[in-house]
């Protein structure tokens, strides 16, 4: 199987092709630019193309050895990441004090939920709530804004791995009012548990950022991620649910690793462009 990106389409596909994807002869084309195709029904806060899609028919529960793998890799992972979190800990504790670490609700299955951990990254506020955008971006401390860089932020949801209630691969640990505003939807994304990284996270991710950072106060920044991001990323994630296997995991996660290590875009190469 291979995925390819689209910045922009120029057609529509075809009533019968998946709106976010298609899937031909072994190629899932992501196609990127869904708010300018038909951004009126990703708008629908019923998410109607959920039920004209099919997509209820394809979703499969994940696989036991799919948690076998996260939990050996989990465990040979604990000894040296234990090492940088100690390490990390102690410079947030020096550089911005308590607390270190961020714990937030989140789902893992309807009607199922768990604390999230995190290093902290923003200066707490009691308020607080839904995407980050750019009306948060003066709360980021200097470190956290290193941390968020690296994804070095993430590595205390080892541990969310070892309870069981994250994976190394999957969707994006929800909020509960999006999974309670789309039931349909996220029963059949959270039937592969949330990861630390996914196909969404990795095509996606970055378009996010820039939408987001353009929206100057909570209200728009949830606007625009119920319109725009969110749909997008449901897409997504049911298209990794239809072709999850091991080989999908492993190249999201060594694409993940290239993007950390290099700091380079997170999006695939477009077509024609090197």
């Amino acid at each position: 199987m291979r995925f390819s990106w689209i910045g922009g389409c120029a057609t529509p596909p075809d009533k019968n092709e998946t709106f976010a994807g298609r899937h031909r002869a072994g190629i899932v084309t992501i196609h990127h630019g869904w708010d300018k195709t038909r951004s009126a029904r990703l708008a629908v806060p019923e998410m109607a193309w959920f039920a004209v899609d099919g997509h209820s028919q394809i979703s499969k529960p994940s696989p036991r050895r799919k948690r076998l793998f996260d939990l050996a890799l989990a465990l040979i992972m604990l000894i040296p990441v234990s090492a940088i979190i100690g390490v990390v800990a102690v410079l947030m504790l020096i550089q911005q004090g308590r607390p270190i670490f961020y714990s937030a609700e989140r789902m893992r299955a309807p009607g199922r939920s768990f604390r999230q951990l995190k290093f902290r990254t923003m200066i707490p506020e009691n308020e607080d709530f839904g995407a980050t955008g750019a009306h948060k971006h003066w709360r980021i401390t200097p470190l956290g804004h290193f941390l968020r860089r690296t994804r070095i932020d993430e590595l205390p949801q080892l541990f969310n791995i070892l309870r069981g209630d994250m994976s190394f691969v999957g969707p994006r640990p929800p909020l509960r009012e999006y999974v309670e505003r789309f039931p349909a939807v996220y029963a059949q994304v959270l039937k592969s548990r949330p990861g630390v990284t996914g196909l969404a996270t990795l095509i996606y991710h970055r378009h996010e950022d820039r939408i987001l950072a353009r929206c100057t106060s909570a209200e728009a920044t949830e606007r625009a991620y119920y319109r725009r991001c969110l749909p997008a990323k449901l897409k997504i994630d049911l298209i990794y649910q239809r072709h999850r296997d091991i080989r999908l995991d492993l190249w999201i996660m060594w694409n993940t690793l290239k993007i950390v290590l290099g700091y380079r875009d997170e999006r695939p190469r477009r077509r024609g462009r090197s």
